[in-house]
């Protein structure tokens, strides 16, 4: 089997861990017997800075001819917070109808959280977010600027066609884990648009008696994640709601460098997206401080993606368990260089000397991504 990949390394230290992950691709590549061709896709600030160029129609049509794109980080000094994340990350999700962000939080045996009493075996969920509408799309207008009367309208637009594939999707992966599916919203402020999400959760619902049902506030989940994740399996939510929640949840697995996430295309039409949750980091960039793990899990979610789930799940033990070594998670207290990192779970990988993750995402992935395949 062989897989094309668009790899974009965008920028700051975004280059050096998906660097670090290609390293470890190789290597899952030797060990399980499939292949990948790789083109590099130069989006990002230098770029930008270069050309003026965002996403182009160009572009776009080009990456669609890839089964996954992998993804480094954007985000430059030299360019007007917005430009990029609204011209380019943004773009890319709508433009390849991205409509699932799938984040992890796992706290891995061995990995550090501030969170004090917190166990790996109490910390194991996967955040569901709608990835396309609502307040994070950025739409809206601004009238009378600059005037005392300025009037700034902030856009939120809900449709069921778009909740309804999410939250049949966060069923699925329900399905194939521990059958608990928890909408979070905020429907005692937002009512037109939590009574749809509540509407759609119980039509949708329906089909998947197996799976028990349970609804949380958006503000009441802040308190329950880092004292109670236990509480939780797989959450359903909102893209605005979903993007705060998840860095949170960062917190609790051991920061951010440690976070994985796929933009899931889920019918078939363009591919997905992987990419860790971390930014930039311009002021470290270049000095090999930078922790790929992030990088590394969201290129094994990729592989769960493409149907490679025992390669999938293999990187994950692999990645985890060289974490697990770590005197710190960033900085000069790694005790290794981005690089070195990258080669120490590669050869973890392949003489497979990692412990075995049980209840692997990545498998989950595989097997919920051929159900939709097959219907």
């Amino acid at each position: 089997m062989s897989h094309s990949l668009a790899v974009l390394p965008g920028d700051g230290v975004g280059p050096e861990v998906v660097a670090a992950a290609l390293t470890v691709l190789d290597a899952a590549e030797e060990k399980f017997g499939f292949s990948t061709e790789r083109v590099e896709v130069p989006l990002g600030a230098d770029h930008y800075l270069a050309t003026g160029e965002l996403l182009t129609e160009e572009a776009v049509g080009s990456l669609r001819g890839h089964d996954a794109i992998l993804f480094g980080a954007i985000g430059s000094p030299k360019v007007t917070p917005g430009i990029l994340e609204r011209g380019i990350i943004l773009a890319l999700r709508a433009a390849m109808t991205q409509a699932i962000n799938l984040r992890p939080v796992r706290l891995y045996p061995g990995v550090p959280t501030p969170i004090a009493g917190l166990t790996p075996e109490r910390c194991d969920l996967v955040i569901v977010r709608e990835n396309t509408e609502g307040a994070y799309v950025a739409r809206g207008s601004t009238v009378h600027a600059g005037t005392p009367a300025q009037v700034a309208v902030q856009e939120s637009v809900n449709t069921w066609y778009a909740i309804e594939r999410a939250v049949d999707f966060a069923f699925r992966l329900a399905s194939a884990r521990r059958k608990k599916l928890t909408l979070c919203h905020k429907t005692n402020v937002l009512v037109e648009a939590g009574k749809l999400w509540l509407a759609v959760m119980d039509e949708v619902g329906a089909r998947y008696p197996d799976v028990e049902q349970d609804y949380v506030h958006v503000d009441a989940m802040c308190m329950h994640l880092p004292v109670s994740p236990d509480r939780f399996d797989v959450v359903v939510t909102d893209n605005l709601f979903g993007d705060i929640v998840t860095d949170l949840g960062a917190v609790l697995q051991g920061g951010l460098g440690v976070a994985a996430s796929g933009n899931l295309n889920i019918d078939g039409t363009s591919p997905s997206m992987f990419e860790p949750i971390h930014g930039s980091a311009p002021d470290i960039a270049g000095r090999g401080w930078a922790n790929p793990a992030g990088a590394c899990l969201s290129m094994a979610m990729m592989l769960g993606h493409l149907g490679e789930g025992e390669a999938a799940a293999a990187v994950e033990s692999a990645t985890t368990s060289v974490l697990a070594d770590l005197p710190a998670l960033a900085g000069e207290g790694m005790g290794a260089s981005t690089a070195e990192l990258g080669e120490r779970i590669a050869e973890r990988l392949r003489d497979g000397s990692a412990p075995q993750v049980t209840g692997s995402l990545m498998n989950d992935l595989a097997a919920v991504m051929n159900g939709l395949r097959h219907g």
